[in-house]
């Protein structure tokens, strides 16, 4: 089995000045300048994803469009209702059911589903704020039972 590279994108800073559902919450100012530095950080990583899976809720989607700006060239993203939770094993899920054909993907996402997953297959907690990135290497494929970590931080933050 060839490894896998998942990137997990937390959501930008998201605007809580409103009362929209918490799938309509918009960005924040603050979460408007942070995304776009994921974009450029995963090109110089040479982490531009074969396929994005984004989650359906207004402030992921809004976070995968400022990403995607800086990658340089087309992803095809898929906006996942499944991705809208805030627990890891249905992000799990949706890793076992990827292509294997795929290389790289990212999942744009919540929390604590983000550091649960992260949790599961490394062994280790690794804080995900608003705007960061994990990158787990999964040597067995989209099915593997553990990855190593190989980043985990805020790109807007470097």
């Amino acid at each position: 089995m060839t490894a896998r590279t998942l990137v997990l994108i937390r959501h930008a800073k998201s605007d809580w000045s409103n009362d929209l559902p918490d799938d309509e919450r918009p960005l924040a100012p603050r979460g408007r300048r942070q995304a776009p530095a994921i974009g450029p950080w995963l090109v110089e990583h040479d982490l531009v994803p074969d396929l994005a899976v984004v989650s359906v809720a207004r402030r992921a989607q809004e976070t995968w469009e400022a990403v995607a700006s800086g990658l340089g060239r087309e992803v095809v993203a898929r906006a996942e209702p499944a991705a809208y939770t805030f627990g890891g094993g249905a992000l799990r899920r949706i890793a076992r059911a990827l292509d294997p054909g795929l290389g790289v993907v990212a999942v744009v996402g919540h929390n604590p589903a983000m550091e649960e997953v992260v949790g599961d297959l490394t062994g280790r907690w690794v804080a995900m704020p608003t705007a960061a990135i994990a990158v787990l290497d999964l040597p067995g494929g989209w099915g593997s039972e553990s990855a190593q970590l190989r980043y985990a931080g805020r790109p807007a933050d470097l």
